[in-house]
């Protein structure tokens, strides 16, 4: 159902404004691009407001910076493209500083810092989260997403299926149309907590690997906008010093989502 209204509400409320501060209306404009269908980091709602752990950082760090923001959503597989052909200004939305990216893109120093999880219906009888385990069962990833690249090196013997946004995979797993999912713990621990994910149970989390899940959640820049990027960092560290970040962690989780 979130799809479709995502849809319906694309043309209207694809570009809104945030004024990040009522002293800066004669600041910095920039344009942030996210996907809008990533909770509980980021997630456009049917009234077509965006939410979300990245959309509130976003906006700390745009007040701390004294910018004036608007977002834009994008759908994932295609964001890093609507980056380079200047749709927006930067990407704010839960992606991994890679070394496969850092051809692309440069990054921010990272916001967050998370690793993948394998998720399976309580009543599938899978209790190995190996590649034995795991071996000839069909395994659900969102498509260009460093889960989906690290189900690929570690369960060779599976069956991945890719999808486009997660919300696809959730239902699969949840109607048995794959055998299992990885994907980020926050993202399939807060899933689960809902009604629609009470079919399914974490099987493990994974130790993720640097190459592939990266050194954490990043904002990406076109390459060579360095001075904009550590625009992004300096306000990173300051909101981290000043107590803001944990006012916006600790509205969506019980740890430090900023990880070691």
């Amino acid at each position: 159902m979130r799809i479709s209204k995502r849809l319906a509400v694309a043309a209207s409320a694809a570009v809104f404004a945030l004024m990040a501060g009522t002293a800066m209306a004669e600041g910095e404009k920039i344009v942030i691009g996210t996907e809008g269908a990533y909770p509980p980091f980021n997630n456009l709602e049917a009234d077509g407001t965006l939410t979300g752990f990245d959309i509130d950082i976003a906006k700390a760090l745009c007040t701390e910076m004294k910018a004036e923001c608007t977002f834009v959503t994008q759908d994932w597989d295609g964001i890093i493209p609507a980056l380079l052909s200047k749709k927006f200004d930067a990407i704010i939305a839960s992606m991994s500083i890679t070394p496969e990216r850092q051809e692309k893109v440069d990054f921010s120093e990272k916001y967050y810092n998370t690793g993948p999880a394998i998720v399976v219906p309580k009543d599938l009888t899978i209790t190995d989260a190996t590649a034995e385990g795991l071996a000839g069962k069909t395994l659900g990833a969102q498509s260009s997403t460093t889960h989906s690249n690290y189900a690929e090196a570690y369960f060779k013997d599976s069956e991945l299926k890719l999808y486009p946004t997660p919300d696809e995979y959730k239902l699969d797993v949840a109607n048995g149309r794959v055998d299992a999912v990885i994907d980020d713990v926050v993202v399939l621990s807060s899933w689960l907590k809902t009604e629609d994910g009470a079919c399914c149970k974490i099987l493990k989390a994974l130790t993720p690997d640097p190459k592939i899940n990266g050194v954490g959640a990043g904002i990406a820049v076109r390459k060579g906008e360095t001075a904009l990027a550590d625009k992004f960092s300096a306000a990173i560290k300051a909101i981290r010093a000043n107590g803001e970040y944990k006012k916006i962690n600790d509205k969506y989780f019980d740890f430090d989502v900023y990880g070691g």
